[in-house]
């Protein structure tokens, strides 16, 4: 049973926000939302430590698909950057602020970017294309996230400056334009650069809250230097090009780790 103590450790740390949050908020949903996420990263975690090759894959579609198709078009929440700068110019603390405050901001510190692996709807349709391993490169374009991240604020803050009516319903639209854009602008650069997360390494805004606190992540993934052999495997598998043979905190492109456990996977030695 030891080996299976991280899912029964993440599915606790999962109850544990979903019970405060139902008492905190008086709404049974929170209950429901973070018990059935923190279900579904257990299960995925679960899948992989008993040996399933397509463990992350279920839990991508059963949180993604959950997130995008109930959340955000049926119930019509903006959960998408635009959506949090919306509820925090209101001063409303739920929907996407909750969801950010929990897997984008202060969760990082302890899964780092398990969320750009596990849970992302983005990156659900992308890790589905052809070019899973890098086969160039990384390309030196990652200010672009930056600029996206300040479109995304200035959009919003227009919106209330205007003074524009309905922006709840702008906001729906929003999300629904919004996610068709990333899907696009994804799926073009993952054949334009052969690499299915060329999307999440230089366009997402949302790493920009997730890079700084990952790189204080008490969920990392090290090297057993006695096993190892430096065959250089984990390296070239890794689809966030992060060198996992450096166990500090400075390695190269660290806070790229989105923990999908490739390297983990494709160790010769067990040595990850």
């Amino acid at each position: 049973m030891r080996k299976y103590l991280l899912p029964i450790v993440l599915l606790a740390v999962f109850e544990v926000i979903a019970v405060a949050l139902w008492l905190m908020m008086d709404n049974a949903f929170y209950l429901f939302n973070f018990s059935y996420i923190g279900a579904s990263v257990a299960l995925g975690v679960f899948l992989f430590i008993s040996g399933n090759k397509n463990a992350r894959r279920i839990t991508q579609l059963l949180v993604g698909l959950y997130m995008l198709v109930y959340l955000g078009l049926i119930r019509g929440e903006n959960m998408q950057i635009e959506g949090f700068w919306y509820y925090l110019f209101t001063g409303v603390f739920e929907a996407a602020t909750i969801h950010y405050a929990v897997a984008k901001i202060f969760g990082p510190l302890l899964f780092g970017r398990g969320w750009c692996g596990y849970a992302c709807w983005t990156a659900m349709v992308l890790d589905f294309l052809p070019h899973k391993v890098p086969a160039r490169p990384r390309k030196k374009i990652g200010w672009i996230r930056y600029v996206a991240f300040v479109v995304s604020v200035v959009f919003v803050a227009a919106l209330f400056l205007a003074h524009v009516g309905n922006i709840e319903r702008i906001m729906f639209w929003a999300f629904i334009i919004g996610n068709v854009a990333y899907y696009a602008i994804g799926i073009a650069l993952a054949y334009a650069f052969k690499d299915n997360r060329a999307f999440c390494k230089y366009v997402c805004p949302v790493t920009v809250f997730l890079k700084p606190m990952s790189y204080y992540s008490l969920l990392r993934i090290t090297c057993d230097h006695d096993r190892c052999v430096e065959c250089g495997t984990c390296r070239r598998r890794c689809p966030m090009d992060v060198d996992m043979l450096d166990d500090s905190r400075k390695r190269q492109n660290g806070t790229e780790c989105i923990l999908c456990l490739e390297c983990v996977r494709s160790c010769p030695r067990k040595a990850l």
